[in-house]
């Protein structure tokens, strides 16, 4: 199905069962911990080994020498792989490192040996013993250290590294009021619960690879690429994914270990990242710098906007797109945005819950709240005075939907933003100071091709299958609640089978697309499904109605699964998108208000109420889109106050690489949490006319925490965490 006009009325405007807040389908088996995550597949006919991953502990260099001798000789040691005994092996498209080092050692932690034995204890003593002599090289390791030798990265997403617009510099050097500042991301983590783990097995010549990924159909190209066989010889299993956040968009070693471990036990083997090799071995969020500058005329209308991002990365590697956010954001008749790219030897950075923009609007939106204060206005009223209903770089093109300044408004009344005091400091409870903060929420709406097949039975059931992944989403739930109102039966009869290469080819989790994609995938389906139903009962497709387990054409009502008595019918179809994001603009917006108390004493930080206001289309699940925003508004107020990966600038790693050293929000930090959805829909976006939510949750809500301490404190923290050391020496004095 070829998505090129605005959607129509369709089925899915009944909202007799997709916009109903609804249980997850696939709640009860992960509640009851039947629900199988990779790591706990297991053939009964056939014993797994296990595979433990040897990690290197140097960030660059070469391995000098390896000695397998004595973990061979350890008890239960069935084969080691090594990138000299593996075979030849490639690099799978998205991977900027070889997932298997040797002799080269691209950064610390990359994987050299996997060992094999009868039981994990076995395999990781073994491992233990296995010594490897590294001749170790220089390396990059400090990002601030490193930007005079940064390039530009050229294309990034699609999209020039750098934009202008009409004069910046003579605008801002004009401006009668100005903001020059920077500001300082750290590296993140993704830290999701379910480690990074995999089993496989052989068939012949072809592998079966049950694993924890978030795009099924990449991994099976990458680990074909890796391993020089085709396509068609990998199988990629992924029902149930236990957190991923970006992190296992891509093929990690653990599956290609497994795979190389298998082949050579001849038998399935199971391997698991250790949490520490996590930190170092996959993925993370790259740190970034920036700087930030804004003119505005004494009215508040800003007359210049500038954004410089700068981050690093492996050779290879891309920047982190901390700038796009602000091309579209705020309208501005002079701009410009630039992105600086340095190569590093840490680990490699890539895509987190909302790459670009989350920490790009960490450092935009602080800056727009400085920009108030200059200006002597409201940060609400700043940020609806510069609103702009066409993209600011490309006039002719408007926004297909934008709400921005209608989540400002309903925001700031809800939260009492009225009673905000805007002069920091004034406000106290007991030995708390206590100060608001809001801050503009910003995410791009992607649409990617998906596929699906439905099966109607007998029965009456429908069966939905695609390779579309389940990482908390709520996937299987939206799924089940398209199909349900495309085929007008009840949800408990869809069944929903997800997270499998045999099915075909889906979206995929990540990007905010996979929501809105995956169902507009199985809408297709359905459609083509509806019409084999109408053949099989001699309606007129275009004249059925599809209700009740019924099909009905005026007075004529004919049982769903009479028209599957002669055997099933099945439908497969894609949603394919035309150019409608090239005429008009989709995004997705909100609006973070936040109040914090902080200890007039030892500036201790409790975030006391979080709001946020999003408007992101049709809401397909109001109570699973809750769940995804409260998570991001959690994982912002991490941003904000605690999480930072550590930088060992002189041995090349995250010291920090636990979730002892890595903090990341818990229940006590996190207070009363509220989400209000705007009631829109966007026919430009898909059939659903919906978006994906799922990573505006954690837009701006970091700045919206730092401008809730500048407000209870007066002390502006530009560097994040704002962690104690940054305040407790300029905090007002104690009355």
């Amino acid at each position: 199905m070829k998505f090129d006009t605005p959607a129509g009325t369709n089925p899915i405007d009944r909202l007799t069962i997709v916009g109903k807040a609804t249980d997850r389908i696939d709640g009860p088996a992960k509640t009851t911990g039947t629900a199988p995550y990779a790591y706990d597949w297991h053939d009964p006919k056939l014993k797994p080994a296990y595979g433990f991953v040897v990690a290197a502990d140097i960030a660059k260099g070469r391995i000098a020498s390896m000695d397998l001798g004595r973990a061979e000789a350890a008890p239960g040691v069935i084969a080691i792989v090594t990138a000299q005994n593996a075979g030849k092996l490639g690099k799978g498209k998205l991977n900027t490192a070889k997932l298997l080092g040797g002799p080269d050692i691209a950064h610390y932690h990359q994987a050299v040996a996997l060992v094999v034995a009868e039981t994990f204890e076995q395999a990781r003593a073994a491992a233990a013993l296995v010594f490897v002599g590294y001749a170790a090289a220089k390396g990059d390791f400090d990002l601030a250290a490193s930007t005079e030798a940064a390039k530009s990265p050229g294309d990034v997403q699609g999209s020039p590294a750098d934009t202008a617009v009409g004069d910046f510099a003579g605008a801002f050097a004009a401006a009668p009021v100005k903001l020059d500042e920077r500001y300082a991301t750290p590296d993140h983590a993704h830290a999701m619960m379910e480690p990074h783990a995999s089993i496989a097995s052989w068939d012949g010549d072809t592998v079966t690879v049950w694993t924890s990924n978030q795009m099924i159909d990449w991994g099976v190209r990458d680990l074909a690429m890796t391993l020089d066989i085709p396509k068609e010889k990998v199988r990629l299993v992924s029902p149930f994914v236990g957190g991923g956040f970006g992190g296992k968009l891509f093929l990690r070693c653990e599956a290609l270990l497994a795979a190389l471990g298998a082949r050579a036990a001849r038998r399935p083997v199971k391997v698991a990242l250790t949490r520490p090799q996590m930190f170092n071995n996959t993925t993370h969020r790259p740190a970034t710098l920036q700087r930030i500058r804004i003119g505005a005329a004494p009215d508040g209308k800003i007359t210049a906007i500038g954004h410089e991002s700068w981050s690093g990365d492996l050779p290879d590697g891309g920047p982190e797109a901390a700038v796009m956010q602000t091309r579209l954001l705020y309208a501005a008749p002079n701009r410009m945005t630039a992105m600086r790219l340095s190569v590093l030897d840490l680990p490699e950075g890539n895509a987190m819950r909302a790459p670009g923009e989350a920490p790009g609007l960490m450092a935009l939106e602080v800056a727009m709240d400085e920009m108030a204060e200059r200006l002597g206005l409201d940060p609400v009223r700043f940020r609806e005075l510069n609103d702009t209903q066409v993209d600011p770089e490309k006039p002719e093109r408007a926004f297909s939907q934008r709400s921005l300044v209608a989540c400002l408004r309903q925001g700031a009344e809800r939260f009492g933003w009225a009673g905000r005091v805007a002069r920091p400091g004034q406000v106290r409870d007991g030995r708390w100071l206590v100060g608001m903060g809001v801050a503009a929420a910003f995410r791009n709406n992607m649409v990617v091709k998906s596929a699906a097949r439905v099966r109607l039975d007998a029965e009456g059931t429908v069966t939905v299958e695609t390779d579309m992944t389940d990482i908390g989403t709520g996937s299987y739930t939206i799924i089940g609640q398209t199909a349900a109102e495309m085929m007008g039966v009840t949800l408990d009869k869809v069944v929903v089978r997800l997270g499998d290469s045999a099915f075909p080819v889906s979206a995929g989790s990540g990007g905010q697309f996979g929501a809105n994609s995956s169902t507009s995938g199985v809408y297709a389906a359905c459609v083509k499904l509806r019409e084999a139903v109408a053949g099989k009962l001699g309606f007129n497709s275009a004249d059925a109605v599809f209700a009740d387990g019924q099909v009905r054409v005026g007075n004529r009502a004919v049982p769903l699964s009479q028209a599957a008595r002669g055997g099933d019918l099945v439908a497969e179809d894609a949603i394919e998108f035309g150019d409608l994001d090239k005429t008009h603009q989709q995004s997705t917006f909100g609006a973070h208000f936040v109040e914090v108390g902080v200890d007039a004493a030892t500036a201790e930080i409790r975030v006391r109420r979080m709001l946020a206001v999003c408007a992101a289309g049709r809401i397909l699940n109001p109570k699973s889109a809750r769940s995804q925003v409260i998570g991001g508004m959690t994982m912002g107020v991490g941003a904000a106050l605690m999480e930072e990966l550590a930088v060992d600038t002189r041995r090349g790693y995250f010291v920090n690489h636990d979730l002892a050293g890595y903090e990341v929000p818990v229940h006590a930090d996190i207070p009363h949490q509220e989400v209000v959805f705007l009631d829109e829909v966007d026919p430009m976006s898909s059939p659903m006319k919906a978006k994906g939510v799922g990573e505006l949750g954690i837009c701006g809500v970091a700045a919206a925490v730092a401008n809730a301490v500048h407000n209870a404190t007066g002390v502006r923290v530009r560097e994040y965490p704002i962690t104690l050391d940054k305040l407790i020496h300029r905090m007002p004095d104690v009355a």
